[in-house]
């Protein structure tokens, strides 16, 4: 190649063949070369598709790798205050008493759709979210 010519696509795809990564290995092979990509920056559109297609397979990768738990309900809330860096007492509009929160928290009593409704709209969230995934 010549020094200031940026390799087209087919150069790219014959210098490391795109292929479903299947193991840790592949996955950091795959992840350098991104990374070297990115430093390279700015990228030509060759480079961006390339790019694309690599972060596809990583993102893949990691997805058949680190299911993510399906959290609902009262462990949906914990976290949703744990990350907001809440107190209980900062959903007193919604719940009126910090017993009634605190007794929720421990699971001594279930949300009722107006909680959800209103703790929806208070995270900016669906109202969904609090309920199990149908599909499991």
């Amino acid at each position: 190649m010549v020094l200031n010519k940026r390799p087209t696509y087919i150069q790219l795809l014959q210098a490391f063949p795109p292929r479903p990564i299947k193991t840790e290995e592949e996955l950091f092979a795959t992840q350098k070369i991104i990374d070297s990509l990115i430093d390279s920056a700015p990228l030509t559109s060759d480079e961006k598709d390339y790019l694309n297609i690599l972060g596809t397979l990583v993102y893949e990768y990691e997805e058949t790798q680190q299911p993510v738990p399906d959290i609902y309900g009262v462990d949906l809330l914990q976290v949703l205050i744990e990350e907001n860096g809440l107190l209980q007492k900062d959903l007193l509009p919604i719940f009126k008493t910090e017993s009634i929160i605190s007794a929720i928290l421990k699971k001594r009593r279930k949300l009722t759709t107006r909680h959800i409704e209103e703790l929806a709209e208070f995270f900016h969230i669906s109202p969904a979210a609090f309920f199990p995934n149908s599909s499991e």
